[in-house]
């Protein structure tokens, strides 16, 4: 519309022309809305709020004497107040790049002036102080000119040739550079300690997939040689089976056959045996019957039949025992002792027999037949015999 006027947001439109500002200012000062500005009787300028830079390199001289050459850049802008914008507008509306240049010469003497005061150790170890304090030694300077800072920074601290400050951070550069090799040695130490891990673990490793190798390979030669073996294992237990079954087989036949030898043999034996014994007892229990029979009965008939069979007894003895002289002493078994009482007994009834035959009995008959006492037979129990 025409005569209607805005600024932009970061201005301010300052109308002149008409009646007064603030406080007596000779503009009017318009800022974040638009207004009527009549023409031809009214002026209008601009004021540019934006933030503005302006870098500083000034030449200063410590308290030691030492020179430094201190580079900074300020961050500045016109105050967002009336105040401010009517200060920063008379002076600086027609040339507005000339606050830039006020500025750097502002904190330039400001900069020379705090750094005179200070050492060269506390400029570099204390910056920030040195910034705050020119900082806060301008302001009321910057203020009367319409203008606030917002950042002051020191970029760059050069001592030239001079070597000041390198020889003051020589020992804290050793000592830097000795906490570098100490801690690079450490590093190589832990690298090389980690390499060592890392080939302990890897030859760990190594063994541990070797072990589980051999024992796979291990295993699967088990299970290829029982496999091998299965076969013959299998035939030789078969043929085990076979000699064992043949084996018990022959030992049965044996136990047959020895069974039948009992059987063939030994009972029949034991058994003529036993028939021997049993004839030979009733033969002896009836020889005793018929001797205590003869002694008791008919004690003439046993004596005419020794008196027959004497002289042959007798005779046969003499025969075999013709030259001798023979004593059968106790234990005697068998026919020997047999023969000793029967030759004892028959020389005996002879020479008894021969007695009688020679004169008949006293006080008997003649013809009557004469008995004369039983000689005993000698028995086990008996001495021994002697035979002429």
């Amino acid at each position: 519309m025409f005569g209607y006027r805005v600024p932009a947001p970061d201005e301010a439109m300052l109308i002149s022309g008409g009646r007064r500002g603030l406080k007596g200012a000779p503009f009017r000062v318009v800022t974040g809305h638009g207004t009527f500005v009549l023409p031809v009787f009214r002026k209008v300028r601009f004021l540019t709020l934006a933030m503005s830079e302006s870098e500083v390199a000034e030449t200063c001289v410590t308290k030691q004497g030492i020179v430094l050459t201190v580079r900074a850049v300020i961050a500045f802008k016109v105050g967002n107040d009336n105040e401010s914008i009517v200060n920063a507008g008379q002076r600086f509306l027609s040339e507005q790049e000339q606050m830039s240049v006020l500025t750097g010469r502002i904190f330039s003497g400001h900069l020379r002036s705090i750094i005179g005061s200070m050492t060269v150790e506390e400029i570099v170890t204390e910056r920030q102080k040195l910034a705050t304090e020119v900082l806060e030694t301008s302001k009321t300077e910057m203020g009367k000119i319409g203008l606030i800072v917002d950042s002051f920074q020191i970029q760059s601290i050069d001592d030239g040739d001079t070597g000041y400050i390198e020889a003051m951070s020589a020992p804290h550069k050793a000592a830097i550079q000795r906490q570098a090799k100490i801690a690079e040695a450490q590093a190589t130490q832990a690298s090389v300690e980690a390499q060592q891990e890392a080939a302990r673990n890897q030859a760990e490793y190594e063994r541990q997939t070797a072990i589980v190798e051999a024992e796979y390979k291990a295993e699967v030669d088990r299970a290829q040689a029982q496999s091998a073996q299965a076969g013959p294992l299998a035939q030789a237990h078969a043929q085990q089976e076979v000699l064992a079954a043949q084996t018990e087989l022959a030992e049965r036949a044996a136990q047959l056959r020895q069974q039948e030898l009992v059987a063939e043999v030994v009972k029949p034996a034991e058994a003529e045996a036993e028939r021997i014994k049993v004839v030979a007892l009733a033969e002896a229990e009836r020889m005793k019957i018929q001797a205590e029979a003869a002694a008791s009965h008919d004690r003439v008939a046993l004596d005419q039949l020794l008196i027959d069979q004497l002289p042959q007894i007798v005779k046969e003895a003499a025969t075999g025992l013709s030259q001798a002289n023979v004593n059968v002493l106790n234990g005697a078994d068998g026919l020997g002792e047999v023969a000793a009482g029967l030759v004892s007994q028959g020389l005996t009834i002879l020479d008894t027999v021969k007695q009688n035959l020679g004169k008949p009995a006293e006080g008997k008959p003649a013809g009557a037949s004469s008995r004369t006492a039983p000689t005993p037979r000698p028995g086990p129990d008996d001495g021994p015999v002697a035979i002429p």
